[in-house]
Formats: structure tokens, sequence, C-alpha cells
């Protein structure tokens, strides 16, 4: 490995060169500062919750009796292999996360994103296709427990809140506790609302604060609307479902979705008061659910509009999109300068941790110079979530990939239960969205992948490099990875020397003088110091990772100006020209 990563380094340096004549004067670091990202948000890891399949805190805002002939609670979705997923309500509730605050934040979270809290229906949707064990975008016999039928966004859910623990209450909770509250907020739609046999309260409709109705779908396909002649239509697109064949998904409905006309000024004026109302009551940061699915104009006027009362808050949009070019546009200034969910390192990461891939495939996910992406630094990144199959992973392929997640550049995300392997390769109605519980946690406790976690998460929390610096490759080569990670932005200084071994055997990795600075560096995670001079081989455990700290910036000559063409090149897009 001494030769591949001198080769390596021989290649970036060549590259640093011939970047240096590229890179233009208006985008030219201020003076020696040197990072990936000023985001304050970069500092906290977040943890991701479906509220209602987390905890049950609370059984008294179960409403078990809910629905009558279309009842909301416990609804299994049978699968041939015994595994059954469940479209009913499970009880998860605020009280269950914020009793679980301190858990999270042991781990090494700082932020927690939960699914939407605004009402949903009260019954089981009867539209639809029937839902099945490996369905996808199938909602009939569902119910909103997931929170993205909204139906009154001014009004919390009634399965979330307590006698005692309202919304502000949560918030105000998780900050004693050390933890931000990031709430996912959807702009696209509302509940589903047509193909019912019979119209039922609340699917396809709209109340104000006030509970008014203003907005009725009233069971008609979008094609039958009439947004102009009656006003309770005028809320919704008249599209229609697009298909594949005839153009984008994007141009129509999803699913049986009601579709709101993002044109129409009194929908903008609707979503964004109903945020303001929930920012006032502590939320911290926004997940854009679907933001694809709406144009460029209204996301640029929305994040001005809630920046505008709250300068610098941060939003991450979902794309669902591996094409980085495409998921790219929602993050220029010019669109509304909103962070996205990294999609294509996702889908890299998926390759590498739980198939055969090596770690180079993680490279072109990277974009760290002149890349599409407003800021790279800034992308949520993650392996998996609520829509799409659990990674699955070995209980050493967990742990390789959480130990890339919290070094590597990004905004780690991870999904509630993979702390332990949790319903691991599940899709949506096959046990991804199962019930976790008060149990699984305790047992949780000390197991490898939950150990091995809450050791490098943890890490990340206290070392700012990791959060916010540069991010240098050495490295990506099979079952090895060698990067640093440099900040140098006021009293923020410090290089990160990241080494990581997914591989089975251990991994004795060799530096020479041009990959490592002279001097004592400081071992982060199993303690003690490394005096450098010349040549330095350091081991490297099987699915391991060593980490290498200086509270300064040690680079050696020859990546100095490799380092500098990196802080200079960081950003994309439009936004590369406005630095």
């Amino acid at each position: 490995m001494t030769r591949a990563l001198t080769v390596a380094i021989a290649a970036l340096i060549g590259a640093g060169c011939s970047h240096a004549g590229d890179v233009r004067a208006s985008d030219a670091p201020t003076g020696d500062a040197l990072y990936g990202t000023r985001e304050p948000f970069a500092a906290h890891a977040v943890y991701f919750v479906v509220t209602d399949r987390f905890v049950n805190g609370d059984t008294a805002n179960d409403q078990r009796e809910q629905g009558g002939a279309h009842r909301t609670f416990d609804i299994p979705v049978r699968c041939p292999d015994g595994i059954d997923g469940n479209i009913g309500y499970l009880g998860g509730d605020f009280r269950g996360v914020l009793d679980n605050a301190g858990y999270i934040r042991d781990m090494g979270f700082g932020a927690v994103w939960i699914t939407p809290i605004v009402d949903n229906p009260d019954e089981a949707f009867t539209g639809g296709d029937p839902v099945a064990c490996g369905s996808s975008l199938t909602d009939r016999g569902k119910t909103g427990y997931h929170g993205y039928w909204g139906t009154n966004f001014y009004r919390l859910d009634e399965h979330l809140p307590s006698a005692d623990l309202d919304f502000r209450g949560f918030t105000d909770g998780m900050r004693a506790a050390g933890l931000k509250t990031v709430l996912d907020i959807v702009g696209n739609h509302g509940s589903p609302s047509w193909t019912m046999p019979e119209q039922q309260p609340g699917f396809g409709q709209i109340f104000d604060a006030d509970g008014t109705l203003i907005a009725d779908h009233q069971n008609l396909p979008p094609q039958q609307l009439d947004p102009k002649g009656n006003p309770l239509h005028a809320f919704y697109n008249a599209t229609g479902v697009v298909d594949g064949k005839d153009g984008s998904i994007f141009d129509g409905n999803l699913a049986q979705l009601s579709d709101f006309d993002a044109a129409n000024p009194a929908v903008f004026e609707y979503l964004a008061g109903a945020y303001e109302q929930w920012i006032g009551q502590g939320a911290d940061a926004f997940r854009i659910d679907t933001i694809a699915w709406m144009p460029h104009a209204f996301w640029k006027r929305f994040a001005d509009r809630i920046r505008g009362q709250h300068p610098g808050f941060f939003m991450f949009g979902e794309a669902f999109d591996y094409n980085a070019d495409k998921i790219a546009e929602h993050t220029w200034t010019s669109n509304g300068g909103v962070s996205v969910l990294d999609f294509p390192m996702k889908q890299a990461m998926d390759e590498v941790f739980a198939g055969d891939a090596g770690f180079e495939r993680l490279l072109p996910a990277l974009h760290l110079e002149r890349g599409p992406y407003a800021n790279p630094y800034d992308l949520a990144t993650f392996y998996d979530n609520h829509d799409m199959p659990r990674m699955a992973a070995t209980d050493a392929g967990f742990m390789d990939a959480h130990n890339w997640l919290f070094t590597a550049r990004g905004i780690p995300v991870v999904y509630y239960g993979s702390e332990t392997g949790f319903m691991r390769g599940r899709a949506e109605h096959a046990g991804n969205r199962a019930y976790y519980g008060q149990d699984r946690i305790d047992a949780g406790i000390g197991t490898p992948i939950h150990t091995a976690l809450s050791r490098i998460a943890n890490l990340r929390r206290e070392t700012p490099a990791l959060q916010r610096g540069l991010q240098l490759v050495l490295a990506l080569e099979g079952d090895h990875a060698a990067f640093y990670r440099v900040i140098g932005d006021g009293d923020a200084r410090q290089t990160a020397l990241v080494l990581l071994n997914k591989g089975g055997a251990p991994w004795k990795a060799t530096l020479d003088a041009t990959q490592i600075a002279a001097g004592q560096w400081r071992d982060a995670l199993q303690g003690g110091s490394v005096d450098v001079d010349g040549d330095v081989s350091l081991a490297v455990p099987a699915h391991g990772v060593r980490v290498l700290l200086r509270d300064e910036v040690a680079v050696p000559a020859a990546l100095r100006a490799r380092l500098q063409a990196l802080m200079a090149g960081r950003l994309g897009g439009p936004d590369a020209a406005s630095e």
C-alpha cells in the first residue's frame, strides 16, 4: 500500500498544479483560511426517526378506536417470509423521542429529524392501489402515520403530543438535552384525494388555522378539477398523472396525492405561514420532502421568506435522483440555496459497504472541486431511509459505512434502528418502517454496530476538522482509504488524518514524508500519541478506523498547493464565482 499511496499523492500534486491556473481571482480564499464550510449546522450529525415508529411514550394519545370502519391503528401487511410491515399507527410520539433524547445524544448525534407533525386524515384511505409486501406508491388501506398527508398544516396531529407536551415543549426539551429539531415539511402535496369509492373526510381537503375548509378535491381526478370556476379547486393542479412514456413523472401527480399549485399565491402564503409558525415553536432546521416536484422559483421565494425572518436557517431537500447534476440545482443560490440529501453518495455507499465495490467507487460522488453543488460539504449524507430498502449489510458493513459517513465530507444522517442493523434490506411495506420500541433501544446499547457508531460519531462531534474541514484524498482503493480533513479558520485550526479499513484483515498503512508532516500527532481513538519523523507505519484493525489529530494546519509541503486548490475550488455550479 506504500506504493499506492505514493502514486496517488503524485497524481494529486500534479492535479493541484494543473488546476492552479484555472482558479479565478474571485474564487481565491481570503488570507490563509482553509475550510469546507462555515455552515453552523454542519457540526450536528442527524438521527432520523419516523416518529410513530420509534417509541410509544404515551399510550393516552394512541387513538386506537379511531376511524370506525376504516380504522387507523395497527394494520399489518403480511409478507411471505413472516416479517410483516404495517400501514397503521403504532403509537410513537413526542414523548417517546424526548424520553430517549439522552440515548440519541450519547450516540454522538446533535440533531433529530422527525417526520411531519401536521394533522393527517382520521381514517385509512380506501382508494388507490392495494398495498402488498413489495409494493411502492400504493396506498389502499394505509393511514397517515408517517405525517406526509397533511390536511391542516397549522394544527398538530393528535397522535403526537401529550397533555403536558406540545411541540414547543418537545423542542424545548430536546434543546435542554443538547439536540436540535429538524422538522420534515411538505410543500408539494396534501393527502390522497381521489379514487375513493365514497369521499372520506379529510382526504383531498385543506383547512386553515381556524379550521375552515379552504380547498377540496371532492374525490375528482385532477383533469376534472375546475380551478378557475371553483374556489375549492384553486389550490390544486389539474395536470393528472403523467406516465414515464409521456414525459417526466415530475410533470404530474404523485400517486393520488392532492397536488398543490405552486403558481397560486394562496398556496405559498398558506405553507409559508404554517412553517413560520413551527419555527416559532422551536423547529431548528427543515428537511423538505419532494422538493424536486415543485419549481425552483417556489423554493427560492420560500427560502428568502424564511431566512428573511430567520437568517441562516438551514434546510435540506429530498430530490430522489442519483444524478448529481440534477439534484445540485436546488443548492444554487439562484434557486434558494437549499442543501439536499446526497443520493449519488448513497448509491455509492450501498455498493461499497453492502456490496463488493472498493473505496474508489466513492471518489466520483465526492465532488470536492468545481462540482455541480454549491458546496458539497453542506450535503446531508446517508446510506438508506424510509423510502427505500434499508441497507442490506453485515454488521461489519454497517460499521464500515459509519466510519466513512462520520469522517468524510457532508452532514451525516442515520435512520433509526441502523445502530443495530434493524430490518436490514427491508423495503417500505416489508418492515422498513417497523416499530422500534424501548426494549430494542435498551437491548441495543453496547452491541457491535451501536458501540462502533457511538465511538466515531462522538469523535466527529468533538472534532471541528471532521465537521467542517476540507477533505484532501490520499487514496481510495480497494478495502483501504486515507484522507485528510483540514480546517484553518480563525480559532478553529486542526488537521485530521483518517485511515479506514473495510477489509477482514488488519492493514499496515505506511506514509512517507510527502504524505504526513513530521511532529507529534494525537491518536484520537486509541489514545496516546504518534511521533512522526520521516516514514511511519500505522496499524488499522479489520473493519476499523484510525484518526490522528494535530491542533494546527499540519500537512507536508508537497500537499500545500493541493490544499489551497481545494479551498479555491470547493464551491461549484453558478455559485463558484460568487465567493
